[in-house]
């Protein structure tokens, strides 16, 4: 059985992940869909002179307020259970009070899906920077592969994909996920490389570096191109522009803390400025910070 988790927040991009994750059964015989919902506690808790406050986790959670919104939140949730009854997959559905991106990744450690599909409409300027999209954090920290979609999207008509990377260190595992999302969406690879002004390499530098790739997993007959731009970030998007890609999918360095806002993420930044859907996994080596 395949296991899917939906982080779920009643919006339009949410409703968006949902239906498509729901689409899937179209290849998988056995699929289960999890829908998450947390209701989130105020941030701005009060606090005493003697370093006293509330406990948002033990005292507002019995408030009215909470018990109400919870209960409204439960309500829905069945609703769209209802809505989305099939025969092909199982939904669940689940609560959470917390901190948003804390009961995912709880979660997540909890479940360990298979895959987690979640809607994103981005961020911007100072938010970006300093805070970051619950999605993001998502993608750098979730050890299984993340599908964030961007609109609506229906992965029957998802048929070509590219894959960025610059095809060094990729494990066996990586590879094989590759391999199983080509199998899932039956679509066409276009596997590319970016080259950029500070760290040019050669066009037959990184040929070599491709083709060990491919020899190594044994993929086939699969197009590559070396794109230059003047950032990798920037080269994926405008390549997958310019072949009318329908999902961008890359591999994650997951740093965190004072190195992640030192360094960033490509993938992340990817994430956050695509209009396409985009399939990341966090590889191995992102363990080290």
């Amino acid at each position: 059985m395949i296991h899917i988790l939906i982080p779920f927040d009643f919006s339009q991009r949410a409703l968006e992940a949902l239906e498509f994750a729901t689409k899937l059964s179209f290849k998988y015989d056995s699929l289960q869909l999890t829908l998450l919902h947390v209701v989130e506690y105020p941030l701005n808790v009060s606090v005493g002179t003697l370093g006293g406050g509330i406990d948002p986790l033990t005292d507002y959670q019995h408030q009215v307020y909470f018990k109400e919104l919870t209960a409204l939140r439960k309500v829905e949730l069945d609703k769209l259970k209802k809505h989305y009854l099939s025969q092909n997959f199982q939904l669940n559905t689940r609560i959470e009070i917390g901190v948003v991106f804390r009961e995912i990744s709880q979660v997540i450690e909890e479940l360990q899906p298979d895959l987690i599909v979640m809607g994103s409409s981005g961020a911007a300027g100072w938010e970006e920077i300093w805070i970051g999209s619950t999605t993001e954090k998502v993608v750098r920290t979730a050890p299984c592969p993340v599908l964030t979609i961007k609109g609506a999207t229906d992965p029957r008509q998802i048929k070509k994909i590219i894959f960025a990377s610059n095809f060094i260190g990729i494990t066996k595992e990586v590879a094989a996920r590759i391999k199983s999302m080509q199998h899932l969406f039956d679509a066409k690879f276009h596997f590319v490389y970016v080259n950029t002004p500070g760290e040019f390499k050669s066009t037959r530098e990184v040929s070599t570096q491709i083709s060990n790739f491919m020899e190594e997993f044994h993929f086939e007959n699969l197009p590559y191109e070396i794109y230059n731009s003047l950032t990798e970030e920037a080269g994926i998007l405008e390549f997958a522009s310019d072949i009318g890609a329908d999902l961008i999918a890359m591999t994650t360095q997951g740093r965190t803390g004072f190195l992640h806002l030192l360094t960033g993420s490509i993938a992340e930044d990817v994430v956050n400025h695509s209009n396409r859907p985009i399939w990341t996994l966090k590889t191995p080596e992102a363990d080290r910070k």
